[in-house]
Protein backbone atom coordinates (compact mmCIF):
# COMPACT_ATOMS: atom_id res chain seq x y z
CA UNK A 1 0.00 0.00 0.00
CA UNK A 2 2.91 2.46 1.00
CA UNK A 3 4.49 1.85 -2.29
CA UNK A 4 1.34 3.01 -4.37
CA UNK A 5 0.78 6.10 -2.08
CA UNK A 6 4.58 6.71 -2.19
CA UNK A 7 4.59 6.40 -6.73
CA UNK A 8 1.39 8.99 -5.94
CA UNK A 9 3.52 11.58 -3.65
CA UNK A 10 6.25 11.58 -6.28
CA UNK A 11 4.16 11.60 -9.85
CA UNK A 12 1.52 13.87 -8.62
CA UNK A 13 2.56 15.80 -5.19
CA UNK A 14 3.05 19.37 -5.11
CA UNK A 15 7.00 20.09 -4.21
CA UNK A 16 10.14 19.03 -4.69
CA UNK A 17 13.14 16.60 -3.38
CA UNK A 18 15.55 17.20 -0.78
CA UNK A 19 19.07 15.84 -1.41
CA UNK A 20 20.93 14.52 1.71
CA UNK A 21 23.12 12.16 0.52
CA UNK A 22 26.97 13.77 0.39
CA UNK A 23 28.95 10.72 1.18
CA UNK A 24 31.88 10.78 2.09
CA UNK A 25 34.27 12.34 -0.32
CA UNK A 26 31.60 15.58 -0.13
CA UNK A 27 30.78 15.40 3.98
CA UNK A 28 33.80 17.70 5.11
CA UNK A 29 32.39 20.29 2.86
CA UNK A 30 28.91 20.30 4.09
CA UNK A 31 29.88 20.19 7.51
CA UNK A 32 32.15 23.24 6.80
CA UNK A 33 28.81 25.06 5.42
CA UNK A 34 26.72 24.17 8.39
CA UNK A 35 29.97 25.35 10.53
CA UNK A 36 31.57 22.74 11.78
CA UNK A 37 35.49 22.44 10.66
CA UNK A 38 37.34 19.51 10.21
CA UNK A 39 39.51 19.86 13.36
CA UNK A 40 35.90 19.16 15.14
CA UNK A 41 36.15 14.99 14.39
CA UNK A 42 39.30 12.71 14.03
CA UNK A 43 37.80 9.85 12.31
CA UNK A 44 34.88 9.23 9.47
CA UNK A 45 32.64 7.94 12.05
CA UNK A 46 33.10 11.08 14.28
CA UNK A 47 32.07 12.65 10.99
CA UNK A 48 29.20 10.85 9.53
CA UNK A 49 27.84 10.87 13.56
CA UNK A 50 27.98 15.01 12.93
CA UNK A 51 26.66 15.20 9.68
CA UNK A 52 23.71 12.80 10.81
CA UNK A 53 22.94 14.88 13.29
CA UNK A 54 22.49 17.65 11.35
CA UNK A 55 20.59 15.48 8.55
CA UNK A 56 18.23 14.37 11.70
CA UNK A 57 17.90 18.30 12.83
CA UNK A 58 16.67 18.88 9.19
CA UNK A 59 14.30 15.77 8.79
CA UNK A 60 12.93 16.45 12.20
CA UNK A 61 12.56 20.29 11.25
CA UNK A 62 8.73 21.67 11.87
CA UNK A 63 8.75 23.18 8.44
CA UNK A 64 10.50 20.00 7.26
CA UNK A 65 7.36 18.50 7.17
CA UNK A 66 4.92 20.93 5.98
CA UNK A 67 4.16 19.66 2.81
CA UNK A 68 6.29 21.09 0.20
CA UNK A 69 8.95 18.58 0.39
CA UNK A 70 7.81 15.47 -1.65
CA UNK A 71 10.47 13.07 -0.98
CA UNK A 72 14.20 13.01 0.53
CA UNK A 73 17.76 11.16 -1.00
CA UNK A 74 19.52 9.53 1.35
CA UNK A 75 23.17 8.51 2.01
CA UNK A 76 23.37 4.47 3.10
CA UNK A 77 24.30 5.40 6.94
CA UNK A 78 21.40 8.07 7.19
CA UNK A 79 18.92 5.55 5.74
CA UNK A 80 20.59 3.03 8.52
CA UNK A 81 20.10 5.82 11.44
CA UNK A 82 17.36 6.87 13.47
CA UNK A 83 15.70 10.68 13.46
CA UNK A 84 13.43 11.39 16.30
CA UNK A 85 13.39 8.10 17.98
CA UNK A 86 12.30 5.76 14.37
CA UNK A 87 14.19 4.35 11.45
CA UNK A 88 14.99 7.51 9.05
CA UNK A 89 12.97 6.18 6.68
CA UNK A 90 10.01 5.56 8.57
CA UNK A 91 10.35 9.30 10.29
CA UNK A 92 10.24 10.66 6.44
CA UNK A 93 7.28 8.92 5.42
CA UNK A 94 5.31 9.32 8.61
CA UNK A 95 5.50 12.86 7.54
CA UNK A 96 4.89 12.57 4.10
CA UNK A 97 8.13 12.52 2.57
CA UNK A 98 9.47 9.54 -0.01
CA UNK A 99 13.05 8.35 0.99
CA UNK A 100 15.22 7.24 -1.65
CA UNK A 101 19.03 5.70 -1.34
CA UNK A 102 21.91 7.24 -3.23
CA UNK A 103 23.49 3.54 -4.40
CA UNK A 104 26.38 5.08 -6.75
CA UNK A 105 30.34 4.17 -5.43
CA UNK A 106 31.50 7.64 -7.02
CA UNK A 107 33.31 8.44 -10.60
CA UNK A 108 35.71 7.06 -12.29
CA UNK A 109 38.07 9.46 -13.83
CA UNK A 110 37.06 11.61 -17.30
CA UNK A 111 37.65 9.89 -20.49
CA UNK A 112 35.69 11.10 -23.68
CA UNK A 113 34.42 14.48 -21.45
CA UNK A 114 32.88 12.48 -18.68
CA UNK A 115 32.87 10.54 -15.85
CA UNK A 116 31.08 7.39 -15.61
CA UNK A 117 30.12 5.53 -12.32
CA UNK A 118 32.44 3.17 -10.49
CA UNK A 119 31.13 -0.37 -10.81
CA UNK A 120 28.58 -0.61 -8.20
CA UNK A 121 29.34 -4.50 -7.24
CA UNK A 122 26.62 -5.00 -4.40
CA UNK A 123 23.51 -3.11 -6.21
CA UNK A 124 21.11 -5.92 -5.64
CA UNK A 125 22.11 -6.33 -1.89
CA UNK A 126 21.15 -2.74 -1.39
CA UNK A 127 18.29 -2.85 -3.48
CA UNK A 128 17.36 -5.11 -1.06
CA UNK A 129 18.39 -3.85 1.61
CA UNK A 130 16.53 -0.05 1.30
CA UNK A 131 13.10 -2.09 0.29
CA UNK A 132 13.27 -3.53 3.48
CA UNK A 133 13.50 -0.62 4.82
CA UNK A 134 10.75 1.01 3.14
CA UNK A 135 12.74 2.90 0.76
CA UNK A 136 10.56 4.21 -2.64
CA UNK A 137 13.71 4.25 -4.67
CA UNK A 138 17.03 4.96 -5.74
CA UNK A 139 20.02 7.52 -6.67
CA UNK A 140 23.25 7.44 -9.26
CA UNK A 141 25.25 10.27 -10.44
CA UNK A 142 27.18 10.28 -13.38
CA UNK A 143 29.02 13.76 -14.94
CA UNK A 144 29.23 15.15 -18.56
CA UNK A 145 31.91 17.65 -18.52
CA UNK A 146 31.89 17.77 -22.91
CA UNK A 147 29.41 17.77 -25.74
CA UNK A 148 31.59 14.21 -26.75
CA UNK A 149 28.56 11.92 -28.38
CA UNK A 150 30.32 8.92 -27.66
CA UNK A 151 30.74 9.66 -23.38
CA UNK A 152 27.21 10.95 -23.19
CA UNK A 153 25.73 8.13 -24.68
CA UNK A 154 28.26 5.89 -22.55
CA UNK A 155 26.99 8.01 -19.55
CA UNK A 156 23.27 7.33 -20.52
CA UNK A 157 23.73 3.60 -21.21
CA UNK A 158 25.21 3.06 -18.47
CA UNK A 159 22.86 4.95 -15.70
CA UNK A 160 20.05 3.15 -17.84
CA UNK A 161 21.95 -0.28 -17.31
CA UNK A 162 22.22 0.15 -13.61
CA UNK A 163 18.29 1.41 -13.68
CA UNK A 164 16.73 -1.47 -15.21
CA UNK A 165 18.43 -3.59 -12.35
CA UNK A 166 17.25 -1.28 -9.60
CA UNK A 167 13.69 -1.89 -11.14
CA UNK A 168 14.03 -5.61 -11.38
CA UNK A 169 14.38 -5.21 -7.47
CA UNK A 170 11.30 -3.42 -7.47
CA UNK A 171 12.41 0.30 -6.47
CA UNK A 172 12.26 3.35 -8.79
CA UNK A 173 15.36 4.57 -10.17
CA UNK A 174 16.60 8.12 -10.15
CA UNK A 175 18.70 8.31 -13.30
CA UNK A 176 21.18 11.38 -12.81
CA UNK A 177 23.59 12.53 -15.56
CA UNK A 178 24.50 15.82 -14.37
CA UNK A 179 25.84 18.25 -17.33
CA UNK A 180 28.71 20.52 -15.55
CA UNK A 181 27.26 23.89 -15.35
CA UNK A 182 30.78 25.03 -15.79
CA UNK A 183 31.45 23.28 -19.09
CA UNK A 184 32.07 25.85 -21.96
CA UNK A 185 30.05 22.95 -24.10
CA UNK A 186 27.44 23.37 -22.01
CA UNK A 187 24.33 24.05 -24.24
CA UNK A 188 25.57 21.09 -26.96
CA UNK A 189 25.85 18.67 -23.88
CA UNK A 190 22.14 19.34 -23.04
CA UNK A 191 20.97 18.34 -26.61
CA UNK A 192 23.21 15.70 -27.00
CA UNK A 193 22.17 14.46 -23.64
CA UNK A 194 18.12 15.00 -24.79
CA UNK A 195 18.80 12.60 -27.79
CA UNK A 196 20.30 9.57 -25.74
CA UNK A 197 18.02 9.78 -22.95
CA UNK A 198 15.19 9.79 -25.42
CA UNK A 199 16.45 6.42 -27.05
CA UNK A 200 16.63 4.93 -23.94
CA UNK A 201 13.29 5.99 -22.43
CA UNK A 202 11.74 4.56 -25.90
CA UNK A 203 13.59 1.25 -25.39
CA UNK A 204 12.30 0.56 -22.26
CA UNK A 205 9.40 -1.76 -21.55
CA UNK A 206 5.88 -1.27 -21.19
CA UNK A 207 6.38 -1.73 -17.32
CA UNK A 208 9.63 -0.09 -17.28
CA UNK A 209 9.01 3.67 -15.59
CA UNK A 210 12.06 5.53 -13.90
CA UNK A 211 12.60 9.35 -12.50
CA UNK A 212 15.59 11.49 -14.60
CA UNK A 213 17.72 13.96 -12.49
CA UNK A 214 19.22 16.77 -14.96
CA UNK A 215 21.28 19.89 -14.63
CA UNK A 216 19.08 22.73 -15.60
CA UNK A 217 19.17 23.53 -19.31
CA UNK A 218 20.87 26.50 -20.82
CA UNK A 219 17.53 26.61 -23.47
CA UNK A 220 14.74 26.81 -20.84
CA UNK A 221 12.23 24.10 -21.70
CA UNK A 222 14.52 21.71 -23.67
CA UNK A 223 13.33 18.65 -21.74
CA UNK A 224 9.38 19.64 -21.65
CA UNK A 225 9.49 16.61 -24.13
CA UNK A 226 10.69 14.39 -21.14
CA UNK A 227 8.33 15.83 -18.25
CA UNK A 228 5.35 14.45 -20.90
CA UNK A 229 7.59 10.88 -21.72
CA UNK A 230 5.14 8.33 -20.49
CA UNK A 231 8.35 6.17 -19.18
CA UNK A 232 9.13 9.17 -16.91
CA UNK A 233 7.61 9.40 -13.34
CA UNK A 234 8.97 12.90 -12.35
CA UNK A 235 11.80 15.14 -14.23
CA UNK A 236 13.83 17.10 -11.60
CA UNK A 237 16.59 19.40 -11.30
CA UNK A 238 19.98 19.34 -9.51
CA UNK A 239 21.24 22.95 -8.27
CA UNK A 240 25.08 21.69 -9.70
CA UNK A 241 26.65 24.85 -7.47
CA UNK A 242 24.03 27.51 -8.29
CA UNK A 243 23.35 29.53 -4.91
CA UNK A 244 19.76 29.35 -4.04
CA UNK A 245 18.70 32.18 -5.46
CA UNK A 246 20.40 31.73 -8.57
CA UNK A 247 19.29 27.95 -9.16
CA UNK A 248 15.06 28.77 -8.24
CA UNK A 249 15.28 31.40 -10.97
CA UNK A 250 16.89 29.27 -13.47
CA UNK A 251 14.41 26.53 -12.45
CA UNK A 252 11.29 28.23 -12.37
CA UNK A 253 12.27 29.20 -16.43
CA UNK A 254 11.76 25.40 -17.34
CA UNK A 255 8.09 24.38 -16.69
CA UNK A 256 7.00 21.10 -15.14
CA UNK A 257 10.65 20.36 -13.44
CA UNK A 258 10.81 20.12 -10.41
CA UNK A 259 13.74 20.89 -7.67
CA UNK A 260 16.06 18.34 -5.95
CA UNK A 261 18.45 20.44 -4.07
CA UNK A 262 21.05 20.37 -2.13
CA UNK A 263 23.20 22.81 -1.74
CA UNK A 264 20.26 25.17 -2.55
CA UNK A 265 18.64 23.66 0.36
CA UNK A 266 21.03 23.72 2.96
CA UNK A 267 23.42 26.82 2.34
CA UNK A 268 22.72 29.18 5.22
CA UNK A 269 21.74 26.45 7.59
CA UNK A 270 24.43 26.66 11.15
CA UNK A 271 25.07 24.41 13.98
CA UNK A 272 24.86 27.69 15.82
CA UNK A 273 21.70 28.15 15.25
CA UNK A 274 18.58 27.91 17.58
CA UNK A 275 15.66 25.35 16.90
CA UNK A 276 13.82 28.71 16.03
CA UNK A 277 16.42 30.00 13.80
CA UNK A 278 17.26 26.97 12.24
CA UNK A 279 13.76 25.82 11.88
CA UNK A 280 13.04 29.52 10.40
CA UNK A 281 15.93 29.37 8.01
CA UNK A 282 14.95 25.97 6.68
CA UNK A 283 11.65 26.90 6.24
CA UNK A 284 12.62 30.07 4.22
CA UNK A 285 14.55 27.82 1.68
CA UNK A 286 11.91 25.19 1.27
CA UNK A 287 9.22 27.88 0.37
CA UNK A 288 11.89 29.69 -1.86
CA UNK A 289 12.68 26.04 -3.83
CA UNK A 290 8.69 25.08 -3.79
CA UNK A 291 7.59 28.20 -5.26
CA UNK A 292 10.21 27.88 -8.36
CA UNK A 293 8.97 23.72 -8.26
CA UNK A 294 5.35 25.09 -9.24
CA UNK A 295 6.26 27.87 -11.04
Amino acid sequence: MANSEMLSKIENGQGFIAALDQSGGSTPKALAGYGIGEDSFSNDDEMFGLIHKMRSRIITSPSFGNGKVIGAILFEKTMNGDAGGKPVPEALWDRGVVPFLKVDKGLEDEANGVQLMKPIPDLDDQCKHALAKGVFGTKMRSVINKANAKGIAAVVAQQFEFGKQILANGLVPIIEPEVNIKSDERAECDKILLGELTKQLDALADDQRVMLKLSIPVESNLYKSLVGHPKVIRLVALSGGYSTDDACAELAKNEGMIASFSRGLLQDLRVSQSDEEFDATLGSAIDKIYRASIA
